[in-house]
């Protein structure tokens, strides 16, 4: 039987949405305020929010009067999200590897490290099409990941949270392409502690680069935290990229040379 993917579950998991982001939401609002303040949409503009989870981020987009679509691999996350849904917010069960909307958005979204789950670089390469594929000629992407090179150096092997009375435990590492962080949740409610590892792959700048560029996008900007400090490499903790979609025909290309000296193509 085929092993089962470690976010499938702990997506799912009550205890997921309680560690990260119960007590984090006037944060997020802060940040969308701040971005949408330096993107400057036109009005009514269409928005896809990638892994949108519970829909904190989409309500807040929302809430500024644009067309929000919220996605999600999650069915349990969609559908508590759906109880928010209006005229110009709505949220879907969708894998992001798999083909979507067709030119169609002005911007898409993917915050809060979101990316980076799958097995395979193939895999990411597909996610990314499909989200540069629903944005209109012109439109723009944002993405929210974690500075790879700060995380290495920062990186906080033991710690245990205590939330609303659960205790997460929890150990990382890495090793030369991906983090870990194994948690082990201990609660009242359960009859032994649960355990979940979560596994993100190492991609930098440059692998962002390479991904969105095979796809006809270009990056613009570069930000290295939510306060839209300047990106470096070894002193920010982020790395949020804005790229955006070119307004011609992308020609044919028969190589690509990647982050990790491929140099064939993976979506062939």
């Amino acid at each position: 039987m085929a092993e089962k993917a470690w976010y499938k579950g702990w997506f799912n998991s009550p205890y997921y949405h309680k560690l990260y982001f119960e007590r984090d939401e006037k944060e997020a609002e802060i940040f969308i305020t701040k971005l949408i303040d330096h993107l400057t949409p036109a009005a009514g503009s269409s928005m896809l929010d990638v892994a949108c989870g519970k829909g904190r981020h989409s309500k807040t987009l929302a809430s500024f009067g644009f067309d929000v679509t919220g996605i999600d691999i999650s069915t349990d996350s969609i559908a508590f999200a759906k109880q928010f849904e209006q005229e110009n917010l709505h949220f879907f069960v969708h894998d992001m590897r798999l083909p979507a909307w067709g030119n169609y958005f002005d911007y898409a979204f993917n915050f809060f490290t979101s990316f980076g789950y799958f097995k395979t670089r193939r895999e990411h390469d597909d996610a990314i099409r499909t989200i540069t594929k629903s944005i209109r000629p012109g439109g723009k992407f944002v993405i929210d990941y974690l500075n790879v090179h700060f995380a290495e150096e920062h990186l906080i092997h033991n710690e245990v949270k205590e939330v609303d009375g659960t205790t997460y435990t929890i150990h990382r590492w890495d090793d030369e392409t991906h983090f870990y962080k194994k948690i082990t949740v201990a609660d009242a409610s359960l009859k032994e502690p649960m355990e979940y590892t979560e596994k993100v792959a190492k991609f930098s700048l440059g692998d962002f680069t390479d991904m969105l560029s095979f796809q006809g996008m270009q990056v613009q900007e570069v930000f290295g935290d939510y306060q839209f400090a300047s990106y470096d490499v070894r002193k920010t903790p982020r790395l949020i990229l804005i790229a955006q979609k070119g307004r011609g025909k992308k020609g044919d290309k028969e190589k690509r040379i990647y982050s990790d000296g491929r140099t064939t193509d993976a979506l062939t």
